[in-house]
């Protein structure tokens, strides 16, 4: 750290190199020097990248499974973009590290040095440097990393618990936005239907959607997730489908609600053309929670409106209020969740 500057822009305009006068996330190129800081900056040794699902996934594809490839990439689109910004799904992740500087307006509002945090804004608008990958975990979408990272003022982030092994906390909190938006979401007696209920945020949506919902039914890709997830007692129905099936998955519904259909429908799934599954499954007057990087909400918007049907759909925001205590409370409430994360997530935790 050779320098510093002064009067950064609270949302972190001043990192944008490409093009100007947009915010960081949707910018094609970011200043990710870390030779010096703003003064409202915090520098970040990072150790870990969490990796969102769908572009793992996406990444994985691309890559033909090769782990070595697979880091190509990961540091191609870093070398390209000054961020983990990938540029087929338009999604990034998040991070674990250690504060290693404050800048000067930033010095009393958050933790000292030293302090092991865990990222709560988007990889897609992180200035990050990454000089080695470690290790690529596919199991879990993570990847071991020797780089840094900044953190603007505008960014929040969360102090990693002492309860909880640092890859599993890492592993919750990146869905963190769907448990605490489904809270919201679900009224008393709804019937409520999450897509990608196998998965890791829709397990934790599921465990919120229990506490309200008069029938909550799970939707997986597989018979063997399905299996497990029905040992959790959380949904009322598990299926295993064909997301990509808007018909398959609409008659499914159509059988189990007697023709009523879903009241709120969340889609928690990492692969692209699940939009219309969805809509179906909805009643006129319901609403779908898109929580899914691979949503294409055009394909939404249009399709609802082709078939007619007057659905509320609320795009997956990241952030609510309190959204990483309400998940990781999850983890302390729910043993078998606990136990089920910590054999999928946990087993390298630091």
């Amino acid at each position: 750290m050779t320098g510093k500057r002064n009067n950064g822009n609270p949302f972190g305009t001043h990192r944008v190199i490409e093009p100007p006068g947009v915010l960081p996330q949707p910018a094609l190129r970011l200043d990710n020097d870390m030779s010096y800081l703003w003064d409202n900056e915090i520098l970040v040794d990072v150790e870990i990248l969490n990796i969102d699902s769908a572009s793992f996934t996406q990444i994985n594809e691309q890559a033909g499974g090769n782990e070595n490839r697979i880091k190509e990439i990961i540091l191609e689109t870093i070398a390209q973009r000054g961020k983990q910004h990938n540029p087929v799904t338009g999604s990034g992740g998040m991070f674990v590290g250690k504060i290693a500087k404050i800048g000067e307006k930033l010095a009393n509002r958050c933790l000292k040095p030293g302090g092991r945090i865990a990222s709560l804004v988007s990889l897609s608008l992180t200035p990050l440097k990454i000089d080695e990958i470690i290790e690529v975990r596919k199991k879990t979408d993570q990847v071991a990393v020797k780089g840094q990272a900044i953190l603007f003022e505008s960014g929040i982030y969360v102090k990693l618990p002492n309860d909880i092994p640092t890859e599993l906390a890492l592993a919750a909190l990146d869905v963190c936005g769907a448990p605490a938006q489904t809270a919201r979401l679900v009224k008393p007696g709804d019937t409520v239907v999450i897509l990608g209920a196998t998965g890791k945020s829709g397990i934790l949506c599921a465990y919120e959607a229990r506490k309200n919902a008069g029938t909550v039914i799970g939707l997986g890709h597989s018979q063997n997730k399905c299996e497990i997830l029905k040992t959790l007692n959380l949904c009322d129905v598990v299926e295993k489908v064909n997301a990509a099936d808007a018909l398959e998955c609409a008659d499914l519904i159509a059988r189990v609600t007697n023709g009523k259909m879903a009241d709120l429908v969340i889609n928690c799934v990492n692969i692209p053309d699940t939009e219309m599954a969805s809509i179906l499954m909805c009643r006129d007057g319901g609403t779908i929670y898109f929580f899914s990087m691979a949503t294409s909400f055009t394909k939404a918007a249009l399709g609802a409106e082709g078939i007619g049907r007057d659905v509320n759909m609320i795009i997956g925001n990241g952030y609510a209020k309190g959204h990483a205590e309400i998940t990781l409370n999850i983890l302390r409430e729910s043993e078998p969740i606990r136990r089920l994360y910590e054999s999928l997530y946990a087993g390298k935790a630091g």
